[in-house]
């Protein structure tokens, strides 16, 4: 007897679909994970609107890219020690603590900027050993590891400089936080593009052409395989959306001084990162720790190796946000880093990091870490109380989590 195949067997690659050797097609589209960036275009909009194009402006683009910069480099270490199901609320203690270090080396001591950048990212990792030891090794919960570390910190950096800041920093440390890629080939003078440099465009294309050779090739395979793909028009969409977003923020930034070089890092650390997190051994096995810790001690995984691991990586990321933030001011201050563990936690969970951790990507973090930053960004240019402008970051991320929590629970009721 010849049974007729059903609609399951047709959207995973059965009957029909895979005697002719096509790959099915399936509309994929996970509100969980696609939410945040449906979210952060409606706040774009929303407060490009309010501020009356204010907000997309050249030079306020580039502001909003160096003014949170530092937050971003933090979000990308605290979305992965939060997918492994721990938190980190000694960041900003460290960020202050580093750059205070980097301060008395570079200044006081006169120590040659490349040696003591590498000397901080040194001692920022040792820190980050050193929380990690505890966690990992002696299973003390990292919210209590880390919220004496908070204390511990900040009493270091109070300690090495006291009551005063110390600066000016060189040159080049400054240029990391506030320089500007330099245009070399002339601009463009026409056109919408007008005042845009020519080698920032490039850049910009070249982005965007990698961008979309990694996600046909992605296609090509799965559908070498017969396994679902989107639609052709849906894949067009969401491989011309993001293009052409990334064009737009490229030619703006190239309108007023270029491309900032801190920009250049951000894109290298995400690249970076997202391959270390979806294409390596570590990356899964994260994943695997945080998602169920039985199942991964039981699967061979060294637990106490990658949380040790996790939190060397925070330590050293730490560093290298207090060595941006204090050449931002140009100054490394006792008070440096206040409130920046929060922001770094809310641009995770926004970014769609799951409170019990096993899921969240880095590139939701940057993304959670800019709706943080555009927020901050409207507000001030509306004119808004301080007040009010924690007020809506509060409400934002308690509407990510409680979205989180929701979809959990529909799925489960799904089951």
């Amino acid at each position: 007897m010849t049974v007729a195949p059903t609609n399951a067997d047709l959207s995973v690659g059965k009957g029909p679909a895979a005697s002719t050797g096509k790959a099915p097609y399936k509309i994929n589209f996970d509100l969980k994970q696609s939410g945040i960036y449906i979210a952060f275009a409606l706040i774009i909009v929303l407060f490009a609107v309010l501020t009356g194009g204010d907000l997309l402006s050249p030079q306020n683009i580039s502001n909003i890219i160096v003014q949170y910069s530092y937050i971003l480099v933090l979000a990308i270490g605290m979305v992965m020690v939060i997918v492994a199901g721990h938190i980190d609320l000694s960041v900003g203690s460290v960020v202050a603590a580093t750059g205070a270090l980097a301060g008395v080396m570079m200044v006081n001591w006169d120590v040659a900027w490349p040696i003591a950048v590498i000397a901080t990212l040194a001692f920022g990792a040792l820190i980050g050993a050193w929380q990690g030891f505890w966690v990992a090794y002696f299973g003390i919960p990292a919210f209590i590891v880390t919220l004496a570390g908070m204390l511990l910190f900040r009493a270091v950096t109070m300690t090495i400089l006291g009551s005063k800041g110390i600066g000016p920093f060189p040159d080049e440390i400054r240029t990391l936080a506030n320089g500007f890629t330099p245009g070399t080939l002339n601009n463009i003078a026409l056109g919408p593009l007008g005042g845009a440099d020519l080698l920032s465009v490039i850049i910009g294309l070249i982005a965007v052409v990698a961008m979309a050779f990694v996600q046909v090739r992605a296609r090509a395979a799965r559908v070498k395989y017969q396994q679902a793909v989107d639609p052709g028009w849906l894949f067009g969409l969401k491989v011309a959306v993001p293009a052409i977003l990334v064009m737009f923020v490229v030619i703006q930034l190239a309108r007023f001084r270029n491309l900032p070089w801190v920009l250049i890092m951000l894109a290298l650390l995400v690249v970076g990162y997202t391959v270390v997190t979806s294409r390596s051994v570590f990356g899964r096995q994260i994943y695997a720790v945080g998602g169920n810790l039985q199942a991964a001690t039981l699967s061979g995984v060294k637990v106490k190796s990658v949380v040790f691991w996790l939190f060397v990586n925070m330590g050293v990321l730490s560093a290298l946000a207090g060595l941006i933030f204090a050449g931002r001011l140009n100054l490394a201050g006792p008070t440096a880093g206040n409130s920046f563990e929060l922001d770094a936690i809310a641009a995770a969970f926004i970014g769609g990091a799951a409170v019990q951790g096993g899921v969240g990507k880095v590139v939701g973090a940057i993304t959670g870490g800019l709706i943080m930053g555009v927020i901050n960004n409207g507000m001030g240019l509306l004119g808004a109380e301080p007040q009010d402008t924690m007020l809506v970051k509060g409400a934002v991320l308690l509407a990510a989590v409680a979205f989180d929590v929701w979809s959990k629970r529909r799925t489960a009721g799904g089951r």
